[in-house]
């Protein structure tokens, strides 16, 4: 009987919350200034967070008591402010020319990368690789107005998203500069709303996430800066041309985890086409080795056994995060996932693990 009236009062609470939920959308007039101003505040306090965990072990470590926390950071601003300029004096203008010269060739690239699938056909290389019937240029030109009308809704994407430059730029460091600050007062501010008997456990669960994000995202752009190191020396070595840029995308790329190299690897291959098969051949075996030092040395030295996700949980996540918010959910869904996994081990802990186990 016991049982029946907690099943009863869990259907209860499921239909309320689908109540609510109803409700809510009925009067969705109501928040949809307050979706608006969490839109504009989410990227800012997006890349305050990413530049929190990535930068307070070095205020943690500058911190002395005779340098208080607060000149520390402005210190690291201004060392900040001062590599960003030798950024933009040495390796912007680099950059910024291979992207103009990227995208004013792009015709004659596209002529180029037919003419060579055309002499591989001839050649009866791809018919190996290929099912009987499938004309590889035909298939190369439907995927490629493909990619173009997602690059050219992603741009327009982008162009709205530097729309909002202006906040981004006056907010995330300022939100920063709290963050580093007084970050770590957060989770005791957090836990103080709970019932004093959960407060203990509330402490455990903060430190548990905090030292989680801080693990992951420290750790993720020290793998991607070293792959991309090893990426750019064998581009340089094969003579791929635009190397620095392809570079710069396979970082950023990297960070959606399986995807992200995948996806990166594309314009790679195909840009080694245009120029040789030979380079197209040399550029995947270099992404191959170099994935490889990643995965094999690099991750598992960075992360050790932390990052304790199944890489098929991880392949769903991302495709659910990419589907339902973009690129931005691609990023976002595995931090997302970790913390949502640590509360409710710890929920389950304290609430489930006896009865259901002793039951």
């Amino acid at each position: 009987m016991t049982s029946l009236n907690r099943f009863i009062k869990m259907c209860i609470a499921v239909i309320l919350v689908f109540a609510i939920i109803y409700l809510g959308s009925l009067v969705d007039f109501i928040f949809k200034p307050l979706l608006s101003l969490l839109t504009v505040v989410m990227v800012p306090l997006m890349l305050a967070s990413f530049f929190y965990y990535l930068l307070r072990p070095l205020v943690n470590w500058m911190e002395r008591p005779k340098l208080n926390r607060s000149l520390v950071i402005l210190i690291i601003y201004l060392v900040i402010a001062i590599l960003l300029v030798l950024f933009i004096i040495g390796v912007w203008p680099s950059l910024r020319t291979q992207f103009y010269n990227l995208m004013d060739n792009a015709p004659n690239l596209l002529n180029a990368l037919s003419k060579q699938v055309q002499e591989l056909e001839q050649n009866g290389i791809l018919s190996v690789i290929l099912p009987e019937g499938v004309s590889p240029l035909s298939q190369l030109t439907e995927y490629l107005n493909k990619g173009l009308s997602f690059l050219t809704n992603y741009v327009a994407g982008m162009f709205s998203f530097f729309s909002n430059f202006a906040v981004i730029l006056f907010t995330f460091p300022i939100l920063l500069f709290y963050m580093l600050k007084e970050g770590e007062k957060f989770g005791q501010k957090i836990v103080s709303f709970m019932p004093k008997r959960f407060r203990e456990e509330g402490n455990k669960v903060m430190q548990d996430i905090d030292h989680a994000l801080s693990n992951f995202i420290v750790g993720r752009v020290v793998v991607n800066v070293a792959l991309g190191v090893l990426m750019y020396i064998g581009f340089l070595i094969i003579g791929l041309p635009y190397a620095l840029l392809l570079t710069v995308v396979a970082i950023i790329m990297n960070f959606i985890p399986f995807i992200g190299a995948i996806l990166s690897s594309v314009p790679i291959v195909i840009i080694g086409l245009i120029e040789s098969p030979s380079v197209a051949i040399w550029s995947l075996v270099v992404i191959l080795v170099a994935q490889q030092i990643q995965d094999n040395i690099i991750s598992p030295y960075i992360f050790g056994k932390q990052l304790d996700i199944h890489p098929l949980t991880t392949i769903i996540l991302v495709l659910v995060g990419g589907d339902a918010f973009g690129i931005i959910g691609m990023i976002v869904i595995i931090p997302g996932y970790m913390i949502v996994k640590i509360v409710v081990i710890k929920v389950y802990q304290l609430f489930f693990k006896h009865k259901w186990e002793d039951a």
